[in-house]
């Protein structure tokens, strides 16, 4: 009985490590960086979830955490981040099936943070990360996407590692 997994049991696990992202999210304003690194922790818990309760769960899980997160999070910035990236996991699988696939995942990554800041600068108004981009001018700004694709790399093949299974004597 202890290994046996039912529906019910991953809806709980869902939801557990759904309280547990929004949460996450919530801690993001704390530490500066955490607008990054909350998205990034969240990304990680749906890839759990979509390990042991499948790729239906993982979507609805995403979406409950996005929605969450987008309403209750203190850090719009990290909400956005989550609610245009926060589904990489899900999609990680196909994209690696594909032919170049280093391309079409840096092609998500750069077009869903510049779409995620345009709607933020341009649909909601936040001006204070406009401001934050004038100040760090056009050459910062490039040097900060470029260190978004290398995180958003580093992260790929975090997700891409497999547990080490134990040795049977």
């Amino acid at each position: 009985m202890a290994g046996k997994r039912t529906p019910a049991g991953a809806v709980a696990l869902g939801g557990v490590l759904a309280a547990l992202a929004v949460v996450i999210m919530g801690m993001g304003t704390l530490i500066p960086v955490a607008t990054y690194v909350c998205p990034m922790l969240c990304a990680l818990l749906l890839q759990v979830v979509l390990k042991t309760c499948g790729v239906r769960i993982a979507w609805a899980w995403y979406g409950a955490v996005m929605l969450l997160s987008v309403l209750l999070a203190p850090d719009k910035e990290a909400a956005a981040v989550f609610a245009f990236l926060g589904y990489y996991p899900i999609v990680r699988p196909k994209l690696n099936r594909l032919k170049g696939k280093w391309l079409w995942k840096a092609l998500l990554f750069n077009g869903a943070t510049l779409l995620a800041y345009w709607v933020l600068l341009r649909v909601f108004g936040l001006d204070r990360i406009g401001e934050e981009f004038r100040e760090l001018g056009t050459v910062m700004c490039l040097i900060l996407l470029i260190l978004g694709n290398v995180t958003f790399f580093l992260l790929d093949r975090l997700l891409g590692m497999e547990p080490k299974r134990k040795r049977e004597k």
